[in-house]
């Protein structure tokens, strides 16, 4: 193999493999990203939870002390209703919070001293209610008078504040933390793209720099061999193909490899936009959520984001069922070719019998027709090219009527051989005659499994024996594979 095909190789599967690493790691990114985000929300939900239920606690026992005041002064029955009212709300607001700061040791740690003062301060409450209820109103106003209750309300209203105080600068830091990780998904995405078009335009540059190599090698030739004008015929039609199979190749990479990436890119955007739904139920401040802001929110957090991880994994292995195809042609080209005579019949036979069990399923038979004794070429390549004849006249047979498979070999001309795989099956549309041997196109209607590899594979395959390949077919009437392969790959190899 010369230098100039194996720089193109190295540079393309390194380009290839930047490219995958790219996309691993922009998934990567976006997956931790999301899960931080979720963390967030959750720190930033149980925060407001701590944040209302201090300030509902304190709301309710000043409540409870308003109540108590105006009983006490006025002593009229109306002032009982929402002392009452406050006292009886007091179990589930302490509840709440008691409930809310789990886990959270900065506020847990506090609650008893939290809880003993309350229960000091409503029995101070109860008891100055009950004497003036008696008419014992100096010995309830004494009690007042005294600075303990005052001094327990004090005690509360600090640990309560700095309740609040906490709750608030933990939201700020976490609020901030989470705007941080949301704009760090938008830039990983956006740097993720920008370095793929990177690794594109590489991947061009490199093409073009082997298209513009092929073309001075060819300009070479041509000045050496002025005189042989067939040789030079050959050789020129022979680069003129490899510079549209280049061509197609680039093609085919770019834009196979980049309908994943737009699937990811796509729902990448989606999850940014699906967090603002989630973002207007957390962060909606002091407000009570409205139905459709929750509504939006669990939507969201049921199937948008689901269905959003879920496209974006089955498009990283689509990325990478096509990045393996690619290697496996790839390596056709960089495997030493080893010449051995052949039995031409005997490895034919062999094959057949491989798919014997399946061919006699379909009712079918084969027939192998060889003019030739022997040939000289790589056993383990042309083991591989029958093969996936073989196997594509069974896979695409025609469920009308038994398969007939037919392989007939002769003699095309002194140097070379020509052999013909003929098959009953659906046969191939004249358009798509070419087609079928393109990497990941396929033909046709499509009830079989498969990433449409085989016969680029195959064709692959025969132009490293420096052989070729047709198809002759129409729909309906079966299809005939014409190989030529020369008779001697020795004389090639040396050449």
């Amino acid at each position: 193999m010369s230098s100039v095909n194996i720089n193109f190789i190295r540079s393309t599967l390194i380009m290839l493999a930047i490219g995958a690493l790219i996309l691993l790691g922009i998934v990567g990114s976006s997956v931790w990203l999301v899960s931080q985000n979720s963390i967030y929300s959750e720190q930033v939900a149980q925060m407001r939870r701590v944040r209302s239920g201090s300030a509902d606690l304190l709301s309710v026992l000043q409540d409870a002390e308003t109540g108590q005041r105006g009983y006490l002064l006025a002593a009229e029955d109306s002032f009982l209703q929402p002392y009452e009212a406050a006292l009886a709300r007091l179990p589930e607001r302490i509840a709440y919070l008691d409930k809310n700061v789990k886990g959270l040791p900065a506020f847990e740690s506090r609650v008893p001293e939290l809880e003993k003062l309350i229960a000091d301060k409503t029995t101070e409450l109860k008891r100055t209610v009950d004497l003036t209820t008696a008419g014992k109103v100096t010995e309830a106003l004494a009690i007042v008078r005294n600075s303990s209750g005052r001094l327990m309300m004090d005690q509360i209203r600090v640990i309560l504040r700095s309740f609040l105080e906490q709750a608030d600068s933990t939201l700020s830091v976490t609020v901030r933390e989470q705007l941080d990780a949301a704009n760090s998904l938008k830039w990983v995405t956006i740097g993720g793209a920008v370095a793929i078009v990177i690794v594109l335009i590489g991947a061009t540059l490199v093409i073009a720099q082997h298209v513009r190599d092929l073309s001075r090698i060819r300009e070479e030739v041509e000045l050496l061999n002025q005189g042989l004008e067939e040789r030079v015929n050959e050789r020129t039609e022979d680069l003129m193909r490899a510079n549209q199979e280049i061509q197609k190749f680039a093609y085919i990479v770019t834009h196979d490899l980049r309908a994943p990436l737009v699937n990811i890119m796509g729902f990448t955007s989606e999850l940014t936009t699906t967090l603002k739904a989630i973002n207007a139920y957390v962060l909606a401040d002091e407000k009570v959520p409205t139905e459709d802001v929750i509504r939006e929110a669990r939507l969201a957090a049921k199937e948008d984001l689901p269905e959003a991880i879920d496209f974006i994994r089955s498009s990283t292995k689509k990325m990478d069922s096509l990045i393996n195809a690619i290697l496996k042609i790839s390596r056709d080209g960089r495997r030493t070719l080893v010449p051995e005579r052949i039995d031409l019949k005997a490895m034919l036979e062999a094959t057949a019998d491989s798919v014997h069990h399946q061919i006699n399923d379909a009712g079918g038979k084969v027939d192998i027709s060889v003019a030739i004794q022997s040939l000289t070429t790589d056993r383990f390549s042309l083991e591989q090219i029958f093969g996936n004849l073989f196997d594509n006249a069974v896979k695409y047979r025609s469920l009308d009527r038994p398969l007939e498979l037919a392989v007939r070999a002769v003699k095309d001309s002194r140097n070379s051989v020509r052999i013909e795989v003929t098959d009953n099956g659906r046969g191939i549309a004249p358009e798509d005659r070419e087609r079928v041997f393109e990497l990941f196109r396929r033909a046709g209607h499509q009830n079989q499994p498969g990433e449409g590899i085989g016969l680029a594979h195959v064709r692959s395959l025969i132009r490293n024996l420096g052989g070729d390949i047709t198809v002759e077919s129409n729909i309906g009437a079966g299809s005939t594979f014409v190989l030529r392969l020369p008779s001697d790959l020795a004389k090639i190899v040396r050449s």
